[in-house]
């Protein structure tokens, strides 16, 4: 597994991980939903399920589940501040297209 995460999307993520001392880690995946077929989906792990992996990336504990591998394979993770809006983004290179909105993407 080749996910990465650029030091701004580790310090968020560890900033999540320690308002929430149980949390198993931080689930990175995708759902079916938007314009263009996917979205991306970052949240916390209260536990671990059957078909997940975990992987230590930069001492953050990253799920993602079984489904969701193939498409995120290689992405990159960062978090950045623009104004008032912060968020995380995505550098995925299995996705060939996004929505104009940047929330959805396809693959294929």
């Amino acid at each position: 597994m080749t996910i990465s995460i650029t030091p701004s999307a580790q310090q968020r993520m560890r900033q999540f991980l320690a308002q929430a001392p149980s949390a198993a880690g931080v689930r990175f995946g995708v759902k079916r939903t938007g314009c263009s077929g996917f979205a991306y989906v970052v949240d916390l792990a209260q536990q671990v399920g059957e078909e997940d992996q975990t992987f230590q990336i930069e001492g953050v504990p990253v799920i993602v589940d079984a489904k969701s591998l193939p498409l995120v394979e290689g992405t990159e993770i960062d978090f950045q501040r623009q104004g008032l809006n912060a968020s995380f983004v995505f550098h995925n290179p299995n996705a060939t297209g996004e929505c104009g909105c940047g929330e959805s993407f396809t693959v294929g």
